[in-house]
């Protein structure tokens, strides 16, 4: 059996990665979730600008309430926005189990490997 690495992750085979090496794991995994909201709010932001005509702060707030998954703040207007609105909708609400996953990844992980580890020591 190959002990490559899937993911960055270690296989069962190998010992549990130090504090300091699962540290580095959840700051790369946190920065990579960070860099996804942002490219997300920035696009979110940049079609109710531009398709609904908002001012930069409305857009901003639009779009992170939709990103967040509370809701829109104001009603959409043209078609295009409404049409972009349910899209961006639709997107936000897979963006956050995606954002959730890259956050808990790592944490799942170590708890169940560690869990393993013991296991085969017994």
């Amino acid at each position: 059996m190959s002990n490559k690495r899937l993911l960055g992750f270690e296989t069962k085979h190998q010992p549990v990665i130090s504090r300091r090496a699962f540290l580095n794991r959840m700051g790369r995994n946190l920065g990579a979730a960070f860099l996804f909201i942002a490219v997300s709010l920035s696009a979110g932001m940049c079609g109710y600008h531009f398709l609904e005509d908002m001012a930069w702060i409305d857009s901003f707030a639009n779009a992170s309430m939709i990103l967040s998954g509370m809701g829109p703040l104001a009603p959409m207007n043209t078609y295009g926005g409404k049409l972009f609105a349910g899209f961006y909708a639709l997107y936000s609400g897979l963006a956050v189990i995606l954002i959730a996953g890259l956050i808990l990844a790592p944490v799942l992980h170590r708890v169940l490997h560690r869990f393993h580890v013991e296991m085969d020591k017994n």
